[in-house]
């Protein structure tokens, strides 16, 4: 579904992405992994037309997404959680997750996809008309999540999904990222440095560093290799 092919992404001379190629296979979760300064938050915000690349192609779907702006890209069916659970403080938990569906035009199917989020959220359904600031951290989480699943998309990019949260509330996020694409067929791409939690749900790891992808494998094998883990994971 998404293919990433020769990627190099600069900040004035520094050169936050060198080369980076992958694929991201349909309907699977995929882990991206690495230390801080990886260049993972760079791929996540280049794929989804936030940076633009120096060089080197982003397709997704079979169409070419480097020469799109970001709102083009979501229309297509990419959806990005940022790192930092960035939701609108003063609005309400139903308005936030409204403006994650305000660019599409069949209302009924908003409703639908409004009432599917509280199910798979429960805390946001009985919250839906506080303000986003009263909730806990894993509840502003969730409601980031939701967010991005009202666009509908077909694939779901997160970045650092996991931080700062309770290993509980990790635990439940990681599940229903594995459900959604279980169930519902949802491609993954899930940035993360907490790898042992990231690589037990994923289907696919890749490990970034300084910019380089430097291994590609099936979660499993990843998980399984302690030389790697220590030398680039940390566990």
């Amino acid at each position: 579904m998404l293919s990433v092919h020769d990627l190099r992404v600069s900040y004035g001379a520094v050169e936050a992405i060198s080369g980076v190629s992958l694929e991201v296979p349909d309907g699977a979760v995929t882990a991206v992994l690495g230390a801080n300064g990886a260049g993972k938050t760079t791929l996540l915000r280049t794929i989804t037309g936030l940076v633009r690349p120096r060089s080197g192609r982003v397709a997704y779907d079979g169409v070419e997404l480097t020469s799109l702006r970001a709102e083009e890209i979501v229309r297509r069916g990419v959806a990005h959680v940022p790192e930092g659970r960035g939701v609108i403080q003063d609005l309400t938990v139903d308005e936030n997750l409204r403006l994650g569906a305000l660019w599409r035009s069949d209302r009924d199917d908003r409703k639908k996809a409004l009432e599917e989020v509280y199910e798979l959220f429960p805390p946001l359904d009985t919250r839906r008309r506080q303000s986003a600031y009263t909730l806990s951290g894993g509840e502003r989480q969730m409601l980031a999540i939701g967010r991005a699943l009202m666009a509908r998309p077909k694939l779901l990019l997160l970045d650092e999904p996991s931080l700062g949260l309770a290993p509980l509330i990790t635990a439940q996020i990681m599940a229903l990222l594995r459900q959604l694409s279980s169930e519902s067929g949802l491609t993954v791409l899930l940035v993360e440095q907490n790898a042992r939690s990231a690589l037990s749900i994923a289907d696919q790891g890749i490990v970034l560093a300084l910019g380089k992808v430097v291994v590609t494998a099936e979660a499993s094998r990843l998980a399984e290799d302690e030389d790697l883990r220590h030398h680039y994971l940390g566990f």
